[in-house]
């Protein structure tokens, strides 16, 4: 899976391509506590190049959005596909993320 790392002010953004799955949770639980702790708690995370992601992944963004809130931030996702959107709405995490339909929609709501 791909990494790319990014910021829109004082928004740090993460864009994934390929399966997000157990074998990647270790790099972007790292770089997600990275933010945290340097006190960049608007996330937005893209998923458009994501085309599996697994109950590990799931667990890592849940941990995510936690330590964000606890910090009085908030992570967002983004740009999701058909077969990831599905697995969000079946574990029903699709009520308990912000969603957005493009990168520039959560952008303008975290800002």
């Amino acid at each position: 899976m791909e990494m790319l790392k990014t910021s829109s002010g004082n928004i740090a953004v993460l864009q994934l391509k390929g399966r997000f799955d157990a074998h990647e949770v270790v790099p972007v639980g790292a770089w997600l506590q990275e933010q945290v702790d340097a006190g960049r708690v608007q996330i937005i995370i893209n998923l458009e190049a994501v085309n599996f992601i697994d109950s590990t992944a799931l667990s890592s963004l849940v941990r995510g959005l936690k330590h964000c809130r606890e910090k009085g931030g908030e992570l967002r996702l983004c740009c999701l596909q058909q077969p990831v959107r599905v697995i969000f709405e079946l574990t029903r995490l699709d009520k308990a993320f912000t969603i957005h339909a493009t990168q520039p929609e959560a952008v303008d709501a975290l800002q």
